[in-house]
């Protein structure tokens, strides 16, 4: 069926004709985009054209116009209608009644309406009061009636529009600036709001009204089919929902996939983040120019230019071969030659982000159109002009999405398309994988003077994550991919691999450290042996806070920080030629023995919590990010006579009292002389979830029932998830348990995968119970909905298990968290 014959089907058959033909039209399978949205306006132009000519009865001066995103003809499946009845105000009683006739067949198909009834001085004044409403009006189309009357209001709105542009064009600007900072970058959320957020449909808008003022204009390369593509996806959201939603939930996105074609959820978000980009950028571009604009027509010439240090406006200040400062941008020099000189490009971005300006957009794209490809390997000066750039802190990201948006950086490195707006489905990450990257490079340029090698530092964070663009295990094709780039760019073989080394084990540090038991020495011949030299750890240290700083707030802290600068402490003491020492039986504190011998005195348990905010004295330093007013944690000791299900009990309450459990180590702890028998020491690490500690009496009169069986944990647990139920989300996948292979000569490692819970060290105590293993020491990590747990574990007698045993306590770990 054609548009003609629905449009044919709707005319003279009242709202019910109207509805099955809206219903055909977007149940075509055919047709859908720019096409379908077109034909719904004027299915809809139609339809409201009859209403209006059934309900006028030859009435003069009086209109109806369509404005916003109707206005424009972008009505998406389930989008409200935008329409303002004008009339001369010759008869306000007529008017109402058929303002009526119009509004109510509306309603009565469930479609949203958004109205007004104004006289066209009513609309310009209202214009005038709320910006929101000018910009409608800007976009106003006439649908039925008084063409002259419509036709008159667009042009004073127009022109009003152009006389207040000075007023109203940063007032524009501050509302964009205000929603972004309210709803995020599209670019970046995994659950994006295709309207509101910032690079959205609605800064698509600002930057039309922006060219109807005259005063600037955005890049027009690559916008209209950004916004397009936004377009699209909201109609294909509004299909699979049935929804007036614009937000793009986890949930909807493989089916708003399929409904475009597309292979998956991934394929989606890259497509919606890469028209984003493109609308950011322009918005960027086009604010910079109304700001310049601005300031030019504010300020008088002699005044501008003791503004510019006493320089005529318009002068260019130099600031490298071929490049210049003009109007807080920069441009090439006029006798540059781009088409001789293949650095031209990196020298330019390096002293725009050294200078911490832009990068004008004349000047990108007449680098992009006509600079020489640089040979392989790339000349020194290439080099140093790319690490400069890296090392320029915050101004660095600026400029490389200005070179970014005109293709110069997957010219510069092929392999970086990959990784281009390329989505990480992790809550910890808040941004796309090459964001993150270049995010990583401004943490590091802050760790510039702490390492040897700046240079392989900051090459080695734009690098780290390189391999997230092909399939397996991102560190090992990164390593690959890391030394091909090393190479190309020029560095010699031995830093080439430095650099694949730094990228191969980016995750060594962190993870070691948060997962392993530092006082066993095969951890901490692991990493050496990884590592290999001083020079290299000293990098790997760098990287790894810059890393997790660029991550989110959710993967350093205080906490990891002091661990991870123990960790090193420990590796760079072997590299030295100190091997670790064996761990001997480290005798109990004063304070540890008096628990021990009061928990055997009265047969249950005791405990003391102590608050530490900084590392022991003989740790290793924190590193310099770390905030020192930030709480690592309070210390939980526990003593009680030696028996069964005391990892569970303690788990357990402290999961009631929502207190998270960062670090757990048990052992025996005998008596002293003279005194039979044993009683188990827990030295835990807790935090409270939220609010203040509970009172250690209510701690161990919880665990006395815990211990004795009067408290059902298991119970209590599920009673508050069901008084709190889960909001429906993406299904999390499965939990995942191994055994970490030759991880300690001690004790066996069974390493857990799991989405984070309250109770989950509960069950996990239970089910290690229940395999009749023995806990020796448990170190806990959350990094966002992910826990990922590691359990020192032995036999009764404290050997490590069979690798047999090993595995089958393992899958009864992982099923019994299936279960």
């Amino acid at each position: 069926m054609t548009s003609t014959d629905v449009t044919e089907e709707a005319e003279g058959s009242g709202p019910g004709g109207y509805a099955a033909a809206r219903l055909r039209l977007l149940t075509e399978g055919a047709r859908s985009g720019p096409p379908r949205r077109r034909a719904l306006a004027g299915l809809t132009d139609d339809w409201l054209a009859g209403l209006f000519g059934a309900g006028t009865g030859g009435q003069a001066g009086v209109s109806l116009v369509a404005v916003g995103g109707y206005g424009r003809g972008e009505l998406s499946p389930r989008s409200d209608l935008d329409l303002l009845l004008l009339h001369d105000g010759r008869d306000d009683k007529a008017v109402a009644a058929l303002a009526d006739r119009l509004w109510y067949p509306v309603w009565d198909l469930g479609l949203d309406l958004d109205h007004s009834v104004r006289t066209p001085q009513q609309a310009r004044k209202t214009a005038g009061e709320d910006l929101k409403v000018h910009l409608g009006l800007l976009d106003a189309r006439h649908l039925a009636g008084d063409l002259g009357l419509t036709a008159a209001l667009r042009t004073a709105v127009l022109a009003d529009w152009r006389n207040q542009a000075p007023k109203r064009l940063p007032e524009l600007r501050d509302l964009c600036a205000e929603r972004a900072e309210r709803q995020g970058e599209l670019q970046f959320l995994l659950e994006p709001d295709l309207k509101e957020a910032r690079g959205g449909l609605r800064d698509a808008t600002a930057l039309r009204a922006v060219a109807a003022s005259w005063l600037a204009d955005a890049p027009r390369e690559g916008l209209a089919e950004a916004r397009r593509r936004l377009l699209d996806v909201r109609d294909a959201l509004h299909l699979a929902t049935g929804r007036a939603t614009d937000r793009l939930a986890l949930q909807e996105q493989d089916q708003v996939a399929a409904e475009l074609g597309l292979l998956d959820a991934d394929a989606l978000l890259r497509q919606v983040y890469e028209a984003a980009r493109v609308i950011s950028y322009a918005g960027d571009v086009t604010w910079r120019e109304v700001g310049r604009v601005l300031r030019s027509r504010s300020v008088r010439p002699r005044l501008r230019a003791m503004m510019n240090g006493g320089k005529p406006v318009g002068e260019r200040s130099p600031l490298a071969e071929g490049v210049v400062e003009q109007d807080g941008e920069v441009v090439l020099a006029r006798a540059a030659r781009p088409e001789r000189d293949p650095v031209l490009p990196l020298r330019a971005a390096a002293a725009a982000a050294q200078a911490g300006l832009p990068l004008s957009l004349h000047a990108v794209r007449r680098l992009a159109a006509t600079a020489r490809p640089l040979p392989t390997p790339w000349p020194a000066e290439a080099r140093e002009q790319l690490v400069t750039l890296l090392g320029s802190g915050r101004p660095t990201v600026q400029v490389w999405e200005a070179l970014e948006a005109e293709g110069l950086v997957t010219r510069l490195l092929p392999d970086w398309e990959r990784v281009r707006c390329r989505p990480q489905r992790n809550a910890v990450h808040l941004w796309t994988v090459d964001r993150h990257l270049i995010e990583t490079a401004v943490r590091a340029a802050g760790f510039a003077r702490r390492v040897h090698r700046p240079d392989l530092l900051l090459v080695a964070a734009l690098l780290h994550d390189i391999g997230k663009g092909w399939p397996g295990d991102h560190s090992v094709a990164g390593e690959t991919i890391a030394r091909d780039v090393a190479t190309r760019i020029g560095f010699d073989r031995a830093d080439a691999a430095v650099l694949a080394t730094l990228v191969r084990h980016h995750l060594l540090l962190v993870e070691t450290a948060t997962r392993r038991d530092l006082d066993d020495p095969a951890t901490v011949r692991a990493v050496a042996e990884a590592v290999g030299t001083e020079h290299t750890l000293e990098l790997l240290h760098a990287l790894t806070e810059a890393d997790a700083l660029a991550t989110g707030p959710a993967a350093w802290s205080s906490w990891r920080g002091s661990l991870v600068a123990d960790l090193v402490k420990r590796v760079a003491g072997v590299l030295a030629g100190d091997p670790p020492a064996e761990p001997a039986a480290a005798a109990p504190t004063a304070e540890q023995e008096r628990l021990a011998v009061e928990a055997f005195r009265t047969g249950g348990p005791v405990l003391a919590l102590r608050a530490q905010t900084e590392p022991p004295a003989d740790a290793a330093p924190a590193p310099s990010s770390a905030d020192g007013s930030e709480p690592l944690g309070v210390e939980l000791l526990i003593a009680v006579p030696d028996q069964a299900g005391v990892l569970p009990a303690v788990a357990g309450v402290l999961a009631m009292h929502r207190l998270t459990v960062r670090t757990a180590e048990l052992r025996s702890l005998p008596l002293p002389d003279g005194v039979d028998g044993s009683v188990l020491l827990l030295d835990w690490r807790v935090a409270a979830q939220y609010g203040s500690l509970p009172q250690a009496a209510r701690l161990r009169a919880d665990l006395v029932r815990a211990l004795d069986g009067s408290l059902d944990i298991a119970g209590r647990l599920a009673e508050r998830d069901a008084a709190h139920p889960r909001r429906r989300g993406v299904e999390p996948p499965p939990p995942r348990v191994t055994v970490a292979p030759a991880a300690s000569r001690l004790a066996t490692v069974i390493e857990v995968r799991a989405q984070d819970a309250p109770g989950l060290l509960f069950r996990l105590g239970r089910a290690l119970e229940a395999a009749g293993v023995r806990v020796r020491s448990a170190h806990v990590s959350t990094l966002g909905a992910n826990a990922v747990d590691a359990f020192y574990v032995t036999r009764g007698e404290g050997v490590p298990l069979p690798r047999e045993d090993a595995a089958s306590v393992a899958r009864e770990l992982e099923e019994s968290l299936r279960a």
